[in-house]
C-alpha cells in the first residue's frame, strides 16, 4: 500500500508527523485530498479550515487551522499553519464559555450602539 509522509506544523509547535494514506485540507480554492503520487502543489489554507490526516496506523487526526500553507512534493505533504489545534485538545466546556462571553459582549455593544443612534435621533 502506498503511503505519504505527512507533517502538521503550526508556527509554535509540531502537532503530528508520520505515515498517512490520505491528507485532506480546506484551501482558499476548495477542499483537496492528497493521495500518494499526487502532483506537486502549493496551496493556501483557508482561515477557520480543517485538516484531516488518515494515519497508516491509528485513529484519524483532525485539526482546526487558521491560515497557512499546504505543500506537496513527491510523497511528502507538509501542512504549515499559522495556528492549529487538534480536535482532541479542545475543551468543549471552555470553548462554549468563551462563545457565551463573546455573545454577551456583542449584545452589549449592539445595545450601546442602538442607544447612541436613538439619542442622535432626538
Amino acid at each position: 500500500m502506498a503511503e505519504l509522509t505527512a507533517q502538521l506544523v503550526a508556527v509554535d509547535r509540531m502537532l503530528w508527523q508520520g505515515q498517512a494514506s490520505i491528507v485532506t485540507a480546506q484551501t482558499t480554492e476548495g477542499e483537496i485530498g492528497i493521495l500518494p503520487g499526487h502532483e506537486p502543489l502549493l496551496g493556501q489554507l483557508k482561515d477557520n479550515g480543517v485538516v484531516t490526516i488518515r494515519p497508516v496506523e491509528g485513529d484519524r487526526i483532525v485539526a482546526a487551522v487558521q491560515g497557512g500553507f499546504l505543500s506537496v512534493v513527491g510523497d511528502k505533504v507538509t501542512v504549515l499553519a499559522d495556528y492549529a489545534v487538534l480536535a482532541d485538545e479542545v475543551d468543549a466546556a471552555d470553548a462554549e464559555s468563551h462563545l457565551n462571553d463573546e455573545d454577551r459582549t456583542i449584545k452589549a455593544r449592539s445595545e450601546a450602539e442602538l442607544a447612541a443612534v436613538r439619542r442622535q435621533q432626538l
